[in-house]
């Protein structure tokens, strides 16, 4: 971070290459497997609950504001300030509501955690997702509101995605709903940097069963 003097107001920019490594971690590209999982999404369009922009754009929206949105970005800031790990990991697992959506934490938190761990040579530790990427963002001294932010922007983008393949609907209108959500995002960052671990909860049931349920669908394109 660089603080810089601006017609006599304080202002904090962020190093370049703070915005890359934050980039980086939240692409596409990384390996962590986040195109295999939808969440529970791919119940609710077969079920007939998701069938169009509109519908995918409410459906993310309640996954971000009362779903895994809100809690993954609190375990994450929690876990950056220093949180306990070990106590923040068997708190993730519990807020998984399906064995799939279990798996998902678990295994993009692996992956994530190996990945940052070979490249930067910081040792992170194999965690839920939101909890190792907040590690990460600890070690490699990371801004933390950005982080959050990008992450819930990468969260949404990665089943707005899903929502493409699934519904199916154009990129663009795909693109038109992660544009639509950023400021939810923006919103939930700076609530989740000033919570503390009784802020967490939500209620999402409808996209809990739906992950429940996925694992009996005929046929599947994902994970959860």
């Amino acid at each position: 971070m660089r603080m810089t003097m601006t017609t006599g107001i304080i202002t904090t920019t962020m190093s370049t290459d703070a915005a890359l490594t934050l980039h980086q971690l939240f692409s596409p590209a990384f390996p962590v497997g986040a195109f295999a999982y939808s969440h529970g999404l791919e119940t609710a369009v077969q079920a007939g609950q998701v069938g169009d922009a509109t519908a995918l754009q409410g459906w993310l929206e309640a996954v971000l504001r009362h779903g895994a949105g809100w809690s993954d970005a609190v375990l994450l800031a929690q876990a950056a300030q220093g949180a306990d790990a070990a106590m923040l990991s068997e708190l993730g697992l519990a807020l998984s509501p399906s064995a799939e959506r279990r798996l998902e934490t678990e295994q993009q938190g692996r992956a994530f955690a190996a990945t940052v761990s070979e490249v930067w040579g910081r040792e992170i530790p194999s965690a839920p997702y939101p909890v190792a990427v907040g590690l990460a963002v600890q070690a490699l001294e990371l801004p933390l509101e950005k982080a959050l932010r990008l992450y819930l922007q990468a969260f949404a983008a990665n089943l707005a995605g899903a929502g493409v393949r699934l519904i199916p609907l154009g990129q663009t209108d795909g693109q038109r709903v992660v544009q639509a959500l950023a400021p939810l995002c923006a919103e939930l960052a700076g609530r989740a940097l000033e919570a503390e671990l009784d802020d967490l909860g939500g209620f999402a049931p409808l996209i809990d069963i739906a992950s429940q349920r996925h694992d009996m669908l005929y046929s599947r394109l994902f994970r959860s």
